[in-house]
């Protein structure tokens, strides 16, 4: 009788360590501005870019912490961050947006600028001005389920 029952428990061990698995959870990834261009992310994603003039700015640490504590949030609205903290090396995205020392540039899936704040903003706060964009409106229409 033993050695049906070790039949049957080797049977679903494989069972028990799929069920044991964690969902992935998005990583927070930032792309440096001198390696991803505008053409890359029409249409598919809404960049954040943020820029400082080096990266010891407390505002720049700031912002990338404030960013980090809720990646979901931001991969749900289909958001890149996009880090420029290299004034000589005129970026694309610098020279398109022409900050001035700390700036956080929110834009849309066009690529237009939708909001630009001198100081940093929480994920929270990001998340309810895309929500906002008339781009996430239709999407949000777009997915929600017929009869609703």
């Amino acid at each position: 009788m033993k050695p049906l029952y070790t039949l049957v428990l080797l049977a679903f061990l494989p069972l028990y360590a799929a069920a044991q698995e964690t969902p992935a959870v998005p990583v927070f990834a930032p792309l440096v501005a001198t390696e991803v261009s505008t053409a890359e992310l029409m249409w598919l994603k809404r960049p954040i870019v943020v820029f400082a003039d080096s990266p010891n700015d407390p505002s720049y640490t700031t912002q990338m912490r404030m960013l980090a504590e809720d990646p979901a949030a931001l991969d749900e609205r289909d958001v890149v961050v996009i880090i420029d903290t290299d004034p000589a090396a005129k970026s694309e995205w610098r020279l398109k947006l022409r900050p001035r020392g700390f700036s956080l540039v929110l834009l849309d899936k066009d690529l237009e600028p939708e909001l630009r704040k001198p100081l940093p903003w929480d994920v929270r706060e990001i998340t309810h001005a895309i929500d906002k964009f008339p781009l996430r409106r239709q999407e949000v229409l777009i997915e929600q389920p017929a009869g609703r």
